[in-house]
C-alpha cells in the first residue's frame, strides 16, 4: 500500500529551502533539541569521519592516476612544489570558507546551506547569479567527465583481460558507449536517495575505493621502479622531444590537473550543512580539511612521484587505464573496478547539490510538485516516493550521459570549465567573503596578502585555461560524435 505525504513534513523538508522553526502537534521544534536543530530542520547527524569521507570522495578522483603525468610536464623541482603550494591555499581557503557557513555569530548565526546562500548573504544578491552560473556548470561538467571516466576504466578492464587472453598486439578495440550507458543506469538508482545528508554511507565506500587503487597505483609504481630504476629529470619532458610551444601547453595542463585536484570549495559548504554541533560546524569542517587535505596530499605525492620515477617523461595520462602496467592484470583489473566504485560515490556528491538547487527552485514556484508517496519496503523503513525528483533526476542522468557520449573527449572541456571556476569558487568568493565577514581593513597588511593570493590564482586558471583550449582544438581535429573507441 502506497500512503501519500508531503515533503513539507519538516522531517522531509530539505535544508536548502532555509526554513525556520516549524511546529509539530503545536510544539516548536526550537525547543525539541533532541530532534531539531536550532532552524527547525531535522537534526544534523555528521561528524568528523563522515565529513573526511565527503571531502576525500570529492577531492580524490580518478585524476590522481594522472599526476604522473603532470610530474613529467614540469619535472622534479617544479612538480612537487606545485602540489605543495595548492595543498597550502587549498587548506587556507577552505579555512576562510568554513567560517561563512553562519553569518554573524560563529556559534548561533544564520545558516547558509548552499555556497550561493553565503555568497548571497556576505557579498550581496549581484554576485550570487555569478557564483551561481559558474558553480554548477562545473558540478554537471564534472557528472558527464565522470561518466566518461568511470566508461574509460570499465573498458580497460575489458581490454586488460584482452590482452592477457590474446596477446598485447591482439584485436583489443572497445566502444564507450555501452559502458556509459551502463553508468548511467547505476546512476538514475542512485540520483533518487534524496539528498546529500543520506549519502554519508555512499562516500565512505568511495573514499575506501580511492584509497584502494591509489594503493595498487602507488604499489605497481614501486615494483616497477624496482624492475627498471628511477627515472625522470629536474626539468620533466625536454625540448626536442617536444616543441617549445608543446612544452609550454603541457605544463600548462599539468598545472592545472594538480591545482583542479584539489579543488572542492563549490560544494563546501553543502558538506558543512551535514555537520552535527556542538562542537562549531567551522571547527569540525576545519578539522576534517586538515585531515583530508593532509591524506590526499600524501597520496597524491607518492602516486605522481612513484609513477613518474617509473616512467620517466614517458608517464602515461592515467597509470591504470593508460596502460603503463600490464600485469599483474588481475591487480589492474581490481584497481580499475576500485575506480568505477569511487565514481559512483563521487558523482553523487557532485550532483547532490545540483539537484537540491533544481528542487528548492521549482518547489518555490509550484509548491504542489514536491508531493512524496511513502512505499513499503519489506524489512526496511518505507521509501519516500517522489514522482518529480524520480522523473527530473532521471532525466538529468540520460541527459548527461548522451553528451557523455556525444562529446567523448569532454574530459578536455572539463579542464576548461574546471580552469574558470578555480578562481573564482576556490579563491576569490572564499578571500572575498572573508575580508568582509571579518571587516579586514583595505591596504592592511592582510588584505594586501589576501589579495596577492588570488591574482596569483587568477593567473594559474587563465595558464590551465589556455592549455585546454589549445587540447580541444587538438581534440576536434580528430572528433567523430557518439564514437569513441578504446
Amino acid at each position: 500500500m502506497v500512503e501519500y505525504s508531503s515533503r513539507t513534513n519538516p522531517s522531509h523538508h530539505h535544508q536548502g529551502l532555509g526554513m525556520e522553526a516549524h511546529s509539530i502537534d503545536g510544539v516548536s521544534s526550537q525547543t525539541d533539541s533532541k530532534f531539531y536543530d536550532d532552524d527547525g530542520h531535522v537534526k544534523r547527524t555528521g561528524n568528523l569521519w563522515t565529513t573526511s569521507s565527503h571531502i576525500i570522495t570529492a577531492v580524490v578522483g580518478s585524476g590522481v592516476l594522472s599526476l604522473a603525468w603532470a610530474m613529467a610536464q614540469m619535472g622534479w623541482v617544479v612538480g612537487p612544489a606545485v602540489m605543495i603550494f595548492f595543498s597550502v591555499v587549498t587548506l587556507y581557503t577552505t579555512a576562510l570558507l568554513a567560517d561563512c557557513y553562519r553569518s554573524g555569530d560563529p556559534i548561533s548565526g544564520k545558516r547558509n546551506y548552499t555556497f550561493m546562500d553565503a555568497v548571497q548573504t556576505i557579498l550581496g544578491r549581484h554576485y550570487d547569479t555569478f557564483c551561481g552560473v559558474i558553480q554548477y556548470s562545473n558540478l554537471y561538467g564534472t557528472a558527464v567527465g565522470y561518466t566518461i571516466a568511470a566508461s574509460i576504466s570499465m573498458m580497460a578492464i575489458k581490454k586488460s583481460n584482452c590482452f592477457h587472453s590474446s596477446g598485447r598486439d591482439g584485436p583489443c578495440q572497445i566502444s564507450s558507449n555501452p559502458f556509459m550507458i551502463g553508468f548511467g543506469i547505476i546512476q538514475i538508482v542512485f540520483s533518487q536517495i534524496p539528498d546529500f545528508h543520506k549519502t554519508w554511507w555512499l562516500s565512505i565506500v568511495a573514499a575506501v575505493m580511492s584509497f584502494a587503487y591509489s594503493i595498487i597505483g602507488l604499489s605497481l609504481g614501486i615494483a616497477k621502479v624496482a624492475e627498471t630504476g628511477f627515472k625522470g629529470s629536474l626539468t620533466g619532458i625536454k625540448i626536442g622531444a617536444v616543441t617549445e610551444t608543446q612544452k609550454v601547453w603541457g605544463v600548462f595542463q599539468g598545472l592545472g590537473d594538480i591545482a583542479f585536484a584539489y579543488s572542492y570549495s563549490q560544494i563546501l559548504i553543502e558538506i558543512q550543512d551535514t555537520i552535527k554541533s556542538p562542537p562549531s560546524e567551522a571547527k569540525t569542517m576545519k578539522k576534517a580539511a586538515k585531515l583530508s587535505i593532509g591524506v590526499t596530499t600524501t597520496f597524491y605525492m607518492l602516486c605522481g612521484f612513484m609513477g613518474y620515477a617509473a616512467f620517466g617523461d614517458t608517464a602515461p595520462g592515467n597509470l591504470l587505464t593508460g596502460f603503463g602496467f600490464y600485469d599483474p592484470y588481475w591487480l589492474v583489473d581490481i584497481a580499475n573496478a576500485a575506480i568505477v566504485i569511487h565514481l559512483v560515490g563521487a558523482y553523487q556528491v557532485y550532483s547532490q547539490p545540483l539537484f537540491a538547487f533544481v528542487e528548492k527552485w521549482v518547489s518555490k514556484r509550484w509548491p504542489n510538485v514536491d508531493k512524496e508517496y511513502k512505499v513499503p519496503i519489506p524489512g526496511f523503513a518505507p521509501y519516500n516516493l517522489s514522482p518529480f525528483r524520480l522523473v527530473w533526476r532521471t532525466g538529468f542522468v540520460i541527459i548527461t550521459t548522451i553528451v557523455a557520449m556525444l562529446i567523448p573527449f569532454f574530459n578536455d572541456i572539463l579542464g576548461l570549465l574546471g580552469a574558470l571556476g578555480f578562481w573564482p569558487l576556490s579563491v576569490y568568493f572564499p578571500v572575498e567573503m572573508s575580508i568582509k565577514q571579518k571587516k579586514i581593513p583595505k591596504w592592511s597588511q592582510r588584505w594586501i596578502g589576501m589579495q596577492i593570493l588570488s591574482f596569483v590564482c587568477l593567473v594559474v586558471s587563465v595558464a590551465a585555461a589556455i592549455g585546454s583550449i589549445a587540447s580541444i582544438v587538438v581534440d576536434l581535429q580528430k572528433y567523430k560524435p557518439f564514437h569513441v573507441d578504446y
